[in-house]
């Protein structure tokens, strides 16, 4: 069974080196959603895949943290990086170029790895990332699944090679979350408040 969240964001890029002149060579903006697909053949202690309410903490800030931002790639020209630090207080360096399909990936592995490092507390043991789709317009996505994600072919996507602006970090609920994904630190769910006995 999978279960989907919507999220939205508005965020703008140039998408070096494709077809259209207008994408590869000027600052653009689009409203972005990202579905996140979860998957799992067992249900939690409250009969779902997977509360959305758990959604609330750091993927949606994950996610949020690409809203109202600027977002190029750790290989563009050093004074445009040097320009959208300067003159955007949210910017994030990622490793490949913020397509839709970069998007798609990038955000499956920063998802998949906060569901790797979640202490799962009310039977979610079972639950895990299905897809990713990146909707960059009303009429186009990206669908991102695992083997997509972890492909070298369509560029390695390391943890270590993610940069947030100051200002990003400090907006998130905490502001130590991307080093913890870093370190591998538990992330623990809340406990369930169980009104009826469990067998």
């Amino acid at each position: 069974m999978l279960i989907r969240k919507l999220f939205a964001f508005e965020s703008a890029h140039i998408v070096r080196n494709c077809s259209t002149d207008r994408c590869s060579r000027s600052l653009h903006g689009h409203s972005y959603k990202v579905e996140v697909l979860l998957e799992a053949h067992a249900l939690d202690h409250g009969q779902m895949i997977y509360d959305f309410g758990l959604m609330k903490n750091g993927i949606r800030d994950l996610v949020d943290a690409f809203d109202h931002a600027v977002t190029f790639w750790n290989r563009d020209h050093h004074a445009y990086q040097n320009a959208c630090q300067q003159f955007s207080a949210r910017w994030i360096s990622i490793p490949v170029s913020p397509s839709a399909e970069q998007f798609s990936r990038l955000f499956f592995v920063l998802i998949d790895r906060i569901l790797q490092l979640t202490v799962m507390q009310n039977g979610e043991e079972d639950v895990r990332l299905y897809s990713i789709i990146a909707h960059e317009t009303e009429t186009g996505y990206a669908q991102c699944f695992r083997d997509d994600a972890y492909n070298p072919r369509m560029g390695l996507i390391d943890l270590e090679n993610i940069i947030f602006s100051d200002q990003i970090l400090n907006e998130w609920k905490d502001p130590n979350l991307f080093t913890m994904l870093l370190r591998g630190d538990a992330i623990i769910n809340p406990s369930a408040q169980h009104q009826i006995p469990l067998e």
